[in-house]
């Protein structure tokens, strides 16, 4: 199952306390942040979670899978995303008890509990921001 774009909205709404309509107004801004950065060739880093970028790849020759036959791959930009360590360690550490020797996952098992540091490290960065704006 995927977390779709309104379930993040009604995540806000539950646990910050904004109205529906605010929580959505919301994650369309930061989305709307996000995608314009991107569309200017500009990266977009968020602490504890990861960064996203837009790469240029070159043409190159492939194959079609269907036919064998080989093809020329046009040059494109990309959408690339990378995670932090932090946000790779918080799902390690949460599901890694899940796969067993053989590499398979046992949704059986719970994830581990606990606040992940991806989420902490988000936090802290957004309580700086906060102190900084009221110290001017």
């Amino acid at each position: 199952m995927a977390m779709t774009k309104s379930d993040i909205v009604s995540r806000i709404y539950r646990e910050v306390g904004y109205s529906k309509k605010e929580a959505s107004e919301l994650v369309d801004l930061i989305f709307s942040i996000i995608k314009d950065t991107l569309s200017r060739g500009e990266k977009v880093k968020v602490s504890g979670f990861g960064n996203f970028s837009i790469r240029d790849k070159i043409p190159r020759t492939g194959r079609n899978p269907q036919t064998g036959k080989a093809m020329e791959i046009t040059a494109r930009r990309v959408l690339t995303f990378k995670p932090s360590q932090v946000l790779k360690d918080d799902i390690t550490n949460k599901f890694g008890d899940r796969i067993d020797g053989e590499g398979h996952e046992d949704t059986s098992v719970r994830p581990k509990e606990g606040t992940p540091r991806a989420l902490h490290s988000f936090n802290s960065h957004l309580a700086q921001l906060s102190n900084d704006e009221n110290d001017n």
